[in-house]
């Protein structure tokens, strides 16, 4: 467990495990982590043994591991920081956040704000609201971090998973992973978890500081409320408008600066505000994306083109998804007939191109 949580915390220590994901928190190279329906289940299990109890100093143990548990699973924050926080006063209710540290440490790290999604933040502050928490001025510094541990592993146990998924390091990488396969940008990631490169950043010069802030918590909304059947979505900036008669041309580029253009009527641009300098979000669902044969130039008229490696493919009886790398930080996804002569043949590592045309792109800000 030393070794593992070492490399949980070495940002530049990257492991192929996670499916491409997992770039800016490590992995060892064997070990498995929770998915999201896995890390839905897990959840239910905490929430349900909190309350499960007659006695009130019994709940009210279990509640303050369960927020433990909630704050590991959707900041990805260490369990110490989260064992240093105050929810009290560490959680800004108006802002929906969360800061880590503030009381100092004794590592001397500076303090952090990590966006947490409204009804989340409402939630932790209806369960600290109780005698007890208020007894104890919502501190948490008195629990021991080996009970913490244990109480996470008989929750995963009684999952019927291995009871190192559920310890906080795994879930804090499990975590990472997920943010990743949501295509939240490198930088609003290690922004959460509390990670930094200068050099992985400098690349991203195109958005400031308050924009990637922002990204990160239209993210977290959008997470614990609406949702979305689009596989693919992109952040972008908008670059440049071409307004025609009926419609308009809106250019937009990703935060690793692969360009994306879409085709929208004027009133679509004049409701949603668009001007060039405006961040927003694109969206392509996966039966739009197709691939073809990346050894040599494309040929087509599509305007988004990626070059990308097949990192996944998965082939049913009707449909084949494939999962392609473009970048670091652009993964997408194409699901298409399992008829096609060259898609029998495609492998994992291929290169390949992945297109779509402007007309299947969707835009929107929230």
């Amino acid at each position: 467990m030393a070794d593992q949580k070492k490399n949980l915390d070495n940002p530049e220590w990257v492991s192929d495990d996670t499916r491409d994901h997992g770039r800016i928190i490590s992995v060892d190279h064997t070990a498995p982590c929770l998915d999201t329906a896995q890390f839905h289940q897990l959840e239910q299990a905490f929430r349900k043994w909190a309350i499960d109890s007659p006695r009130a100093d019994v709940r009210f143990s279990r509640l303050r591991i369960l927020i433990i548990f909630l704050l590991i699973r959707y900041t990805g924050a260490k369990l110490n920081e989260v064992l240093g926080v105050n929810p009290l006063t560490d959680i800004d209710t108006e802002h929906h956040a969360v800061t880590f540290g503030s009381t100092g440490s004794e590592t001397g790290s500076k303090s952090r704000t990590v966006h947490l999604s409204e009804s989340l933040c409402h939630e932790i502050l209806k369960l600290v609201q109780t005698p007890q928490f208020e007894e104890k001025q919502g501190r948490m510094p008195d629990l021991d971090p080996g009970f913490v541990r244990r109480k996470f592993y008989e929750r995963a146990a009684a999952c019927g998973f291995a009871k190192e998924l559920g310890g906080p390091e795994a879930i804090r990488r499990a975590r990472a992973v997920e943010l990743m396969q949501g295509n939240l940008p490198l930088p609003a990631v290690q922004k959460i978890m509390g990670h930094t490169s200068a050099g992985l950043t400098s690349s991203y010069v195109t958005f400031s500081e308050s924009e990637i802030q922002d990204i990160v918590r239209r993210f977290m909304e959008k997470e614990s409320g609406r949702k979305t059947s689009a596989r693919n979505a992109f952040f972008c900036k908008v670059t440049d408008i071409v307004t025609g008669d009926i419609q308009t041309r809106v250019e937009m580029i990703t935060m690793d600066g692969h360009p994306v253009v879409t085709v929208i009527t004027n009133d679509s641009v004049f409701q949603l505000g668009l001007a060039p300098g405006k961040w927003i979000v694109a969206e392509v669902k996966a039966p739009m994306v197709m691939l073809q044969d990346g050894t040599s130039v494309f040929k087509g008229s599509a305007e988004n083109r990626f070059k990308g490696t097949v990192t996944r493919i998965t082939r049913g009886k009707i449909n084949t998804e494939c999962i392609v790398k473009v970048s670091d930080t652009t993964h997408i996804c194409a699901v298409m007939s399992s008829s096609g002569t060259w898609l029998s043949r495609i492998r994992q590592g291929d290169p390949v191109w992945a297109f779509f045309s402007c007309f299947s792109v969707v835009i929107h800000l929230d």
